[in-house]
Protein backbone atom coordinates (compact mmCIF):
# COMPACT_ATOMS: atom_id res chain seq x y z
CA UNK A 1 0.00 0.00 0.00
CA UNK A 2 1.59 3.44 -1.25
CA UNK A 3 1.12 6.71 0.03
CA UNK A 4 -1.79 8.71 -0.44
CA UNK A 5 -1.11 11.50 -3.09
CA UNK A 6 -2.69 15.06 -4.19
CA UNK A 7 -0.86 16.67 -6.70
CA UNK A 8 -1.52 20.12 -7.63
CA UNK A 9 -1.41 21.29 -11.21
CA UNK A 10 -1.34 24.66 -11.99
CA UNK A 11 -2.05 25.65 -15.93
CA UNK A 12 -1.74 27.98 -17.71
CA UNK A 13 0.27 30.34 -20.75
CA UNK A 14 2.60 33.31 -20.21
CA UNK A 15 1.06 35.88 -22.10
CA UNK A 16 -1.40 37.36 -18.61
CA UNK A 17 -0.08 38.66 -15.42
CA UNK A 18 2.49 36.55 -14.47
CA UNK A 19 3.05 38.67 -11.15
CA UNK A 20 -0.40 37.85 -9.94
CA UNK A 21 -0.59 34.18 -10.93
CA UNK A 22 2.83 33.96 -9.17
CA UNK A 23 1.40 34.71 -5.99
CA UNK A 24 -1.70 33.11 -6.21
CA UNK A 25 0.02 29.87 -6.99
CA UNK A 26 2.44 30.43 -4.08
CA UNK A 27 -0.35 30.61 -1.71
CA UNK A 28 -2.49 27.75 -3.00
CA UNK A 29 0.49 25.55 -2.30
CA UNK A 30 0.66 26.97 1.07
CA UNK A 31 -3.07 25.98 1.47
CA UNK A 32 -2.33 22.82 0.29
CA UNK A 33 0.32 22.34 2.32
CA UNK A 34 -1.30 23.13 5.48
CA UNK A 35 -4.79 20.72 4.92
CA UNK A 36 -2.72 17.63 3.78
CA UNK A 37 1.25 16.11 3.94
CA UNK A 38 0.79 14.17 1.04
CA UNK A 39 0.99 17.34 -1.97
CA UNK A 40 3.06 17.34 -4.22
CA UNK A 41 3.47 20.54 -6.38
CA UNK A 42 6.00 21.60 -8.90
CA UNK A 43 8.77 24.06 -8.30
CA UNK A 44 7.12 26.94 -11.38
CA UNK A 45 3.57 27.21 -12.72
CA UNK A 46 2.94 24.86 -15.90
CA UNK A 47 2.82 27.20 -18.26
CA UNK A 48 3.54 24.71 -21.35
CA UNK A 49 2.62 21.51 -22.41
CA UNK A 50 6.17 20.67 -21.92
CA UNK A 51 6.58 21.81 -18.79
CA UNK A 52 3.32 20.23 -17.83
CA UNK A 53 3.99 16.52 -18.71
CA UNK A 54 7.63 16.40 -17.26
CA UNK A 55 5.61 17.39 -14.16
CA UNK A 56 2.89 14.68 -14.72
CA UNK A 57 5.89 12.14 -15.39
CA UNK A 58 7.01 12.59 -11.82
CA UNK A 59 3.44 11.75 -10.16
CA UNK A 60 1.13 9.07 -8.98
CA UNK A 61 -1.44 10.97 -7.79
CA UNK A 62 -5.00 10.11 -5.94
CA UNK A 63 -6.63 13.14 -6.25
CA UNK A 64 -5.67 15.54 -9.14
CA UNK A 65 -6.32 19.56 -7.72
CA UNK A 66 -6.31 21.73 -10.78
CA UNK A 67 -6.22 24.88 -11.18
CA UNK A 68 -6.18 27.34 -14.16
CA UNK A 69 -3.62 29.81 -12.86
CA UNK A 70 -4.03 31.65 -15.51
CA UNK A 71 -6.03 30.46 -18.67
CA UNK A 72 -5.42 27.72 -20.58
CA UNK A 73 -6.62 25.42 -23.47
CA UNK A 74 -8.44 22.48 -23.37
CA UNK A 75 -5.20 20.96 -24.05
CA UNK A 76 -3.93 21.01 -21.05
CA UNK A 77 -6.88 19.04 -19.22
CA UNK A 78 -6.80 16.61 -21.63
CA UNK A 79 -3.65 15.61 -21.07
CA UNK A 80 -3.91 15.20 -17.77
CA UNK A 81 -7.09 13.27 -18.14
CA UNK A 82 -5.49 10.67 -20.65
CA UNK A 83 -3.16 9.91 -18.44
CA UNK A 84 -4.79 9.86 -15.12
CA UNK A 85 -8.18 8.02 -13.90
CA UNK A 86 -8.35 9.19 -10.40
CA UNK A 87 -10.79 12.02 -8.73
CA UNK A 88 -9.99 15.80 -9.97
CA UNK A 89 -10.97 18.62 -8.30
CA UNK A 90 -11.28 21.99 -10.89
CA UNK A 91 -10.20 25.45 -9.18
CA UNK A 92 -10.68 28.52 -10.73
CA UNK A 93 -9.08 31.51 -8.91
CA UNK A 94 -10.76 34.81 -8.35
CA UNK A 95 -9.52 37.67 -11.05
CA UNK A 96 -7.39 39.50 -8.06
CA UNK A 97 -8.61 43.01 -9.26
CA UNK A 98 -11.22 44.43 -11.23
CA UNK A 99 -9.98 48.63 -12.38
CA UNK A 100 -10.77 48.51 -16.26
CA UNK A 101 -7.53 48.20 -16.99
CA UNK A 102 -5.75 44.51 -18.08
CA UNK A 103 -7.40 41.32 -17.45
CA UNK A 104 -4.80 39.73 -15.14
CA UNK A 105 -5.55 35.73 -15.15
CA UNK A 106 -8.56 35.19 -17.03
CA UNK A 107 -8.72 31.74 -15.09
CA UNK A 108 -12.94 31.15 -15.16
CA UNK A 109 -13.03 30.80 -18.95
CA UNK A 110 -9.80 28.54 -18.80
CA UNK A 111 -12.06 26.56 -16.20
CA UNK A 112 -14.50 26.26 -18.79
CA UNK A 113 -12.73 24.96 -21.27
CA UNK A 114 -11.11 22.51 -18.60
CA UNK A 115 -14.32 21.25 -17.88
CA UNK A 116 -15.31 20.51 -21.32
CA UNK A 117 -12.56 18.77 -21.72
CA UNK A 118 -13.25 16.69 -18.41
CA UNK A 119 -17.63 16.41 -19.70
CA UNK A 120 -16.25 14.60 -22.83
CA UNK A 121 -13.88 12.03 -21.36
CA UNK A 122 -15.27 11.44 -18.09
CA UNK A 123 -18.47 10.18 -16.88
CA UNK A 124 -18.55 10.77 -13.37
CA UNK A 125 -19.83 14.45 -12.21
CA UNK A 126 -16.92 17.18 -12.35
CA UNK A 127 -15.93 18.60 -9.08
CA UNK A 128 -15.68 22.25 -8.77
CA UNK A 129 -14.78 25.42 -6.86
CA UNK A 130 -14.36 29.10 -7.39
CA UNK A 131 -11.84 31.57 -5.30
CA UNK A 132 -9.22 32.26 -3.83
CA UNK A 133 -6.54 30.14 -1.77
CA UNK A 134 -7.90 32.68 1.51
CA UNK A 135 -11.32 32.37 1.26
CA UNK A 136 -13.05 30.02 3.51
CA UNK A 137 -15.35 28.64 0.96
CA UNK A 138 -12.52 27.35 -1.04
CA UNK A 139 -10.57 25.93 2.03
CA UNK A 140 -13.86 24.02 3.15
CA UNK A 141 -14.04 22.55 -0.38
CA UNK A 142 -10.90 22.32 -1.04
CA UNK A 143 -10.28 20.33 2.22
CA UNK A 144 -13.79 18.37 2.07
CA UNK A 145 -12.41 17.36 -1.72
CA UNK A 146 -9.09 15.90 -0.21
CA UNK A 147 -10.30 13.84 2.64
CA UNK A 148 -12.98 12.50 0.06
CA UNK A 149 -10.42 11.46 -2.09
CA UNK A 150 -8.40 10.48 1.16
CA UNK A 151 -10.90 8.00 2.16
CA UNK A 152 -11.61 6.86 -1.51
CA UNK A 153 -8.34 5.86 -1.23
CA UNK A 154 -8.30 3.74 2.23
CA UNK A 155 -11.73 2.43 0.71
CA UNK A 156 -10.44 1.21 -2.09
CA UNK A 157 -7.40 -0.67 0.46
CA UNK A 158 -9.76 -1.87 2.60
CA UNK A 159 -10.49 -6.35 3.29
CA UNK A 160 -13.88 -6.95 4.33
CA UNK A 161 -15.21 -10.49 5.99
CA UNK A 162 -18.39 -11.72 5.52
CA UNK A 163 -18.93 -14.00 8.58
CA UNK A 164 -22.06 -15.92 7.59
CA UNK A 165 -25.21 -15.52 5.34
CA UNK A 166 -27.75 -12.75 5.70
CA UNK A 167 -30.95 -14.51 7.55
CA UNK A 168 -33.90 -14.75 5.14
CA UNK A 169 -35.61 -11.67 4.10
CA UNK A 170 -32.33 -9.43 5.08
CA UNK A 171 -30.44 -10.00 1.20
CA UNK A 172 -30.37 -6.44 0.59
CA UNK A 173 -27.21 -6.63 3.28
CA UNK A 174 -25.84 -9.56 0.69
CA UNK A 175 -22.68 -8.47 -1.54
CA UNK A 176 -21.02 -10.40 -4.68
CA UNK A 177 -17.20 -10.30 -3.96
CA UNK A 178 -16.15 -9.00 -7.38
CA UNK A 179 -19.33 -6.47 -7.26
CA UNK A 180 -17.32 -4.70 -4.46
CA UNK A 181 -14.10 -5.14 -6.11
CA UNK A 182 -15.06 -3.67 -9.25
CA UNK A 183 -16.93 0.12 -7.65
CA UNK A 184 -14.96 0.20 -4.68
CA UNK A 185 -11.88 -1.75 -4.73
CA UNK A 186 -12.62 -3.69 -1.49
CA UNK A 187 -11.65 -7.03 -0.95
CA UNK A 188 -14.07 -9.33 0.07
CA UNK A 189 -13.64 -12.83 2.15
CA UNK A 190 -16.42 -14.81 2.99
CA UNK A 191 -16.18 -17.37 6.46
CA UNK A 192 -19.12 -19.87 8.15
CA UNK A 193 -20.36 -18.26 11.15
CA UNK A 194 -19.33 -21.97 12.73
CA UNK A 195 -15.82 -21.72 11.98
CA UNK A 196 -16.00 -18.53 14.28
CA UNK A 197 -17.54 -20.55 16.70
CA UNK A 198 -15.95 -23.72 16.78
CA UNK A 199 -13.02 -21.57 17.49
CA UNK A 200 -14.48 -19.96 20.29
CA UNK A 201 -15.75 -23.19 21.55
CA UNK A 202 -12.00 -24.22 21.94
CA UNK A 203 -10.47 -21.70 24.33
CA UNK A 204 -10.02 -22.82 28.11
CA UNK A 205 -11.15 -20.17 30.80
CA UNK A 206 -7.36 -19.29 31.36
CA UNK A 207 -7.57 -18.29 27.77
CA UNK A 208 -10.08 -15.61 27.67
CA UNK A 209 -9.29 -13.88 30.79
CA UNK A 210 -7.31 -10.82 29.44
CA UNK A 211 -10.45 -10.20 26.71
CA UNK A 212 -12.84 -10.95 29.70
CA UNK A 213 -11.10 -8.72 31.82
CA UNK A 214 -10.99 -5.43 29.07
CA UNK A 215 -14.43 -5.93 28.71
CA UNK A 216 -15.52 -5.64 32.16
CA UNK A 217 -13.56 -2.62 32.47
CA UNK A 218 -16.05 -0.92 29.36
CA UNK A 219 -19.13 -2.42 30.05
CA UNK A 220 -21.34 -2.18 33.53
CA UNK A 221 -22.98 -4.58 34.48
CA UNK A 222 -21.49 -7.65 33.03
CA UNK A 223 -21.01 -9.46 36.03
CA UNK A 224 -24.98 -9.44 36.35
CA UNK A 225 -24.81 -12.11 33.08
CA UNK A 226 -24.89 -15.60 33.96
CA UNK A 227 -21.11 -16.91 34.30
CA UNK A 228 -21.17 -19.00 30.85
CA UNK A 229 -22.57 -16.67 28.95
CA UNK A 230 -20.05 -14.00 30.27
CA UNK A 231 -17.40 -16.47 29.62
CA UNK A 232 -18.68 -17.61 26.10
CA UNK A 233 -18.61 -13.65 24.93
CA UNK A 234 -14.92 -13.23 25.71
CA UNK A 235 -14.51 -16.81 23.98
CA UNK A 236 -16.53 -15.09 20.70
CA UNK A 237 -14.52 -11.45 21.57
CA UNK A 238 -11.31 -13.35 21.41
CA UNK A 239 -12.47 -15.58 18.57
CA UNK A 240 -13.31 -12.45 16.30
CA UNK A 241 -10.24 -10.28 17.20
CA UNK A 242 -7.79 -13.12 16.48
CA UNK A 243 -9.78 -13.44 13.01
CA UNK A 244 -9.81 -10.16 12.19
CA UNK A 245 -6.36 -9.32 13.22
CA UNK A 246 -4.06 -11.81 11.50
CA UNK A 247 -6.54 -11.54 8.36
CA UNK A 248 -5.59 -7.92 8.53
CA UNK A 249 -9.69 -7.15 7.60
CA UNK A 250 -11.07 -3.60 8.63
CA UNK A 251 -14.80 -4.31 8.77
CA UNK A 252 -16.81 -7.36 9.19
CA UNK A 253 -20.59 -7.69 8.19
CA UNK A 254 -21.31 -10.58 10.86
CA UNK A 255 -24.35 -13.31 11.35
CA UNK A 256 -26.09 -12.88 14.70
CA UNK A 257 -29.04 -14.42 14.98
CA UNK A 258 -30.42 -17.17 15.39
CA UNK A 259 -26.78 -19.33 14.78
CA UNK A 260 -25.49 -17.28 18.18
CA UNK A 261 -28.40 -18.02 20.56
CA UNK A 262 -29.32 -21.28 19.08
CA UNK A 263 -25.96 -22.99 18.17
CA UNK A 264 -24.05 -21.53 20.78
CA UNK A 265 -25.63 -19.79 23.65
CA UNK A 266 -24.58 -16.54 23.34
CA UNK A 267 -25.18 -14.13 21.22
CA UNK A 268 -22.20 -11.57 19.28
CA UNK A 269 -23.72 -7.96 19.95
CA UNK A 270 -21.30 -7.13 22.40
CA UNK A 271 -18.67 -8.90 20.68
CA UNK A 272 -19.87 -6.79 17.52
CA UNK A 273 -19.40 -3.65 19.78
CA UNK A 274 -16.61 -3.99 21.23
CA UNK A 275 -14.88 -4.42 17.93
CA UNK A 276 -16.01 -1.09 16.49
CA UNK A 277 -14.57 0.14 19.55
CA UNK A 278 -11.37 -1.44 18.52
CA UNK A 279 -11.81 0.54 15.19
CA UNK A 280 -13.20 -2.31 13.01
CA UNK A 281 -16.30 -1.55 11.67
CA UNK A 282 -18.58 -4.83 13.01
CA UNK A 283 -22.53 -4.54 11.23
CA UNK A 284 -24.88 -7.51 12.35
CA UNK A 285 -27.42 -8.97 10.29
CA UNK A 286 -24.46 -9.63 8.18
CA UNK A 287 -25.51 -6.39 6.13
CA UNK A 288 -22.16 -5.69 4.31
CA UNK A 289 -22.57 -2.75 2.68
CA UNK A 290 -23.93 -1.42 6.25
CA UNK A 291 -20.44 -2.46 7.20
CA UNK A 292 -19.05 -0.59 4.83
CA UNK A 293 -20.92 2.78 5.32
CA UNK A 294 -19.47 2.00 8.94
CA UNK A 295 -15.71 1.97 7.93
CA UNK A 296 -16.76 5.28 5.29
CA UNK A 297 -18.48 6.87 8.73
CA UNK A 298 -15.30 5.85 10.61
CA UNK A 299 -12.80 6.60 8.35
CA UNK A 300 -14.16 9.99 7.85
CA UNK A 301 -14.68 11.05 11.19
CA UNK A 302 -11.79 9.42 12.99
CA UNK A 303 -14.40 7.83 15.38
CA UNK A 304 -17.07 4.47 16.47
CA UNK A 305 -20.63 5.23 14.49
CA UNK A 306 -23.76 4.22 14.84
CA UNK A 307 -25.45 1.05 12.93
CA UNK A 308 -29.38 0.58 13.57
CA UNK A 309 -32.36 0.84 12.23
CA UNK A 310 -34.69 3.96 12.20
CA UNK A 311 -37.98 2.64 14.26
CA UNK A 312 -39.29 6.04 15.40
CA UNK A 313 -40.03 9.40 14.48
CA UNK A 314 -41.58 12.54 16.13
CA UNK A 315 -42.73 15.24 13.74
CA UNK A 316 -43.24 17.43 17.11
CA UNK A 317 -39.44 17.56 17.42
CA UNK A 318 -38.54 17.10 14.13
CA UNK A 319 -36.63 13.51 15.29
CA UNK A 320 -35.73 10.09 13.86
CA UNK A 321 -34.45 7.57 16.50
CA UNK A 322 -32.13 4.84 15.50
CA UNK A 323 -32.25 1.37 17.40
CA UNK A 324 -30.69 -2.08 17.53
CA UNK A 325 -29.94 -4.97 19.94
CA UNK A 326 -27.21 -3.66 21.75
CA UNK A 327 -24.06 -3.45 19.18
CA UNK A 328 -23.20 0.01 19.63
CA UNK A 329 -19.71 1.03 20.75
CA UNK A 330 -18.93 1.52 24.28
CA UNK A 331 -17.43 5.20 23.82
CA UNK A 332 -20.63 6.13 21.93
CA UNK A 333 -22.67 5.81 25.59
CA UNK A 334 -23.68 8.70 27.25
CA UNK A 335 -21.67 9.62 30.17
CA UNK A 336 -24.16 9.49 32.91
CA UNK A 337 -25.07 5.80 32.51
CA UNK A 338 -21.91 4.44 30.81
CA UNK A 339 -21.87 1.33 28.92
CA UNK A 340 -24.37 -1.12 29.99
CA UNK A 341 -25.07 -4.91 29.42
CA UNK A 342 -27.93 -6.56 29.60
CA UNK A 343 -29.80 -9.23 28.05
CA UNK A 344 -31.16 -9.37 24.30
CA UNK A 345 -34.96 -7.47 24.44
CA UNK A 346 -36.46 -10.82 22.25
CA UNK A 347 -34.20 -13.73 23.02
CA UNK A 348 -33.55 -12.46 26.79
CA UNK A 349 -29.90 -14.37 26.79
CA UNK A 350 -27.15 -11.84 27.14
CA UNK A 351 -24.58 -9.95 27.24
CA UNK A 352 -26.10 -7.61 24.30
CA UNK A 353 -25.03 -3.66 25.45
CA UNK A 354 -27.90 -1.60 26.77
CA UNK A 355 -27.59 2.53 26.77
CA UNK A 356 -28.79 5.80 25.01
CA UNK A 357 -25.57 7.44 22.92
CA UNK A 358 -24.08 10.67 23.96
CA UNK A 359 -25.06 13.67 22.29
CA UNK A 360 -23.34 15.61 19.49
CA UNK A 361 -24.03 18.97 17.79
CA UNK A 362 -22.97 17.82 14.38
CA UNK A 363 -23.97 13.93 13.55
CA UNK A 364 -24.70 12.83 9.57
CA UNK A 365 -26.92 10.42 9.09
CA UNK A 366 -25.58 7.70 6.08
CA UNK A 367 -25.97 4.78 4.04
CA UNK A 368 -24.08 3.10 0.59
CA UNK A 369 -27.20 1.06 -0.62
CA UNK A 370 -28.85 0.50 -4.16
CA UNK A 371 -31.54 1.55 -5.82
CA UNK A 372 -34.16 -0.75 -7.73
CA UNK A 373 -32.15 -1.79 -10.52
CA UNK A 374 -28.99 -2.41 -8.45
CA UNK A 375 -27.39 0.90 -8.99
CA UNK A 376 -25.39 1.95 -5.82
CA UNK A 377 -26.69 5.20 -4.10
CA UNK A 378 -25.68 7.40 -1.53
CA UNK A 379 -28.10 8.64 1.60
CA UNK A 380 -27.23 11.80 3.03
CA UNK A 381 -28.85 13.72 5.90
CA UNK A 382 -27.59 16.43 8.19
CA UNK A 383 -28.56 17.13 12.11
CA UNK A 384 -27.54 16.96 15.76
CA UNK A 385 -27.72 13.39 18.44
CA UNK A 386 -29.94 14.54 21.34
CA UNK A 387 -29.30 14.69 24.86
CA UNK A 388 -31.62 11.50 25.05
CA UNK A 389 -31.67 8.66 27.24
CA UNK A 390 -31.85 4.66 25.65
CA UNK A 391 -35.50 4.97 24.06
CA UNK A 392 -35.84 0.94 24.11
CA UNK A 393 -34.03 -2.22 25.57
CA UNK A 394 -30.76 -2.42 23.46
CA UNK A 395 -28.69 0.67 22.46
CA UNK A 396 -30.23 3.22 20.45
CA UNK A 397 -29.63 7.56 19.63
CA UNK A 398 -32.53 10.20 18.84
CA UNK A 399 -31.10 12.80 15.61
CA UNK A 400 -32.90 16.12 15.17
CA UNK A 401 -32.40 16.31 11.62
CA UNK A 402 -31.60 19.88 9.66
CA UNK A 403 -34.53 18.85 6.90
CA UNK A 404 -37.91 18.31 7.77
CA UNK A 405 -38.01 14.31 9.36
CA UNK A 406 -41.62 13.61 8.07
CA UNK A 407 -40.25 14.28 4.54
CA UNK A 408 -36.82 12.22 5.34
CA UNK A 409 -38.97 9.33 6.26
CA UNK A 410 -41.57 9.33 3.67
CA UNK A 411 -39.11 9.81 0.78
CA UNK A 412 -37.04 7.65 2.28
CA UNK A 413 -39.27 4.93 2.38
CA UNK A 414 -41.01 5.63 -0.66
CA UNK A 415 -37.06 5.38 -2.31
CA UNK A 416 -36.77 2.21 -1.08
CA UNK A 417 -33.59 2.54 1.14
CA UNK A 418 -32.31 -0.59 3.24
CA UNK A 419 -33.59 -0.54 6.76
CA UNK A 420 -30.08 0.05 8.25
CA UNK A 421 -28.77 3.13 8.24
CA UNK A 422 -25.38 4.59 10.05
CA UNK A 423 -25.01 7.80 12.06
CA UNK A 424 -21.72 9.49 12.25
CA UNK A 425 -20.46 11.50 14.77
CA UNK A 426 -19.65 14.85 12.65
CA UNK A 427 -20.32 16.96 10.65
CA UNK A 428 -19.16 15.02 7.26
CA UNK A 429 -22.24 15.42 4.65
CA UNK A 430 -19.88 17.89 2.29
CA UNK A 431 -16.91 14.99 2.34
CA UNK A 432 -19.83 12.14 1.78
CA UNK A 433 -21.45 13.82 -0.76
CA UNK A 434 -17.93 14.46 -3.18
CA UNK A 435 -16.81 11.03 -2.40
CA UNK A 436 -20.12 9.61 -3.96
CA UNK A 437 -19.35 11.87 -7.24
CA UNK A 438 -15.87 10.93 -7.52
CA UNK A 439 -17.74 7.02 -7.71
CA UNK A 440 -20.07 8.18 -9.89
CA UNK A 441 -23.19 7.48 -8.03
CA UNK A 442 -26.51 8.86 -6.64
CA UNK A 443 -27.23 10.77 -3.76
CA UNK A 444 -30.58 11.62 -1.79
CA UNK A 445 -29.20 14.53 0.69
CA UNK A 446 -30.73 16.43 3.10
Amino acid sequence: MGEFQVAYVPIGVPTFHLESAQREFEKSIELLHSLTEGCVAPEEMLLSIELLTEFLDGIDPDLIILQNVTFANAAYAGEVLKRFDCPILLWTLREPVIDGGRLRLNSLTGAYSAANAFKSLRKEPLNYVFGAPQEEEVIAKVGAAIRAAKLKYEIAHLKMAAIGHTPQGFGFGRAQDFELLKNFGVVLESIEARELIDKAKAFGDEEIEAHLADADKKIGGLEMIPEKNRKDFARLYRAYQEYVTEGKIGAVASRCWPDFFTAFGTPVCAVLAMLNDLGVAASCEADTYGALSMYAGMEISGAPVFFGDPVSMDESENTITFWHCGTAACSLAREDTGARADVHCNRKIGPTLDFGCRPAEHATIFRIGKDGDGNFRFFIAEGEALDKPKQFNGTSVVVKTRANAKQIVYESVEAGWEPHFVVIYGDVAAELEILAKMYNMEVQKY
